[in-house]
């Protein structure tokens, strides 16, 4: 089994946020895919399950900094590997809509991804950045309140071209 797990915050105060974009990824794959989300407490999260029953994708009920208790919910009750995650999250030091995969790396600064290294016990798994940069807009605001800030009207304009890319990558 594989599992995607998209970062964000729950609650609708976050939504069309950039700290949000893993769970607008993973919402758009769902409603491309006629998928349905149901709430999974025992996991910490939102899941639903592709048609064959080989690829779970998450959205955490925790907030982002502490989505490592999802992953290692879910790990130790499927018995997966770490290998078997693909962490889809926001990055803004990435351009706005550049998406960038690796293998395995450090948290780089991204605390949704610190809480998988510290609950996997791992770097060793694979990783989604999309590029939410806006550098005009961050060095008004800072980087706290520019993670948990909305799309500018143009970015959310461009998010459907990049949503469609990011549900190109994880059909593979």
């Amino acid at each position: 089994m594989k599992v995607i797990i998209g970062f964000g915050n729950p609650g609708s105060r976050y939504n069309w946020t950039r700290h949000n974009t893993g769970f607008l990824a993973l919402d758009f794959y769902t409603k491309v895919h006629k998928l349905e989300w149901k709430d999974t407490p025992k996991f910490f999260c939102q899941s639903t399950k592709d048609k064959d029953n080989d690829l779970l994708l998450i959205k955490a009920t925790t907030y982002y900094n502490e989505v490592g208790r999802a992953a290692r919910a879910i790990m130790n009750f499927y018995k997966l590997k770490p290998s078997d995650f693909l962490i889809v999250c926001d990055d803004f030091n990435l351009d706005f809509g550049k998406l960038r995969f690796r293998e395995r790396g450090s948290a780089g600064g991204n605390n949704g991804l610190k809480s998988c290294i510290a609950e996997l016990g791992t770097e060793d798994f694979p990783r989604l950045r999309i590029g939410t940069a806006n550098d005009e807009v961050r060095k008004q605001i800072g980087d706290v309140d520019f993670v948990l800030s909305k799309f500018t009207p143009e970015e959310k304009e461009k998010l459907p071209n990049i949503l469609g890319e990011v549900c190109n990558f994880l059909a593979k």
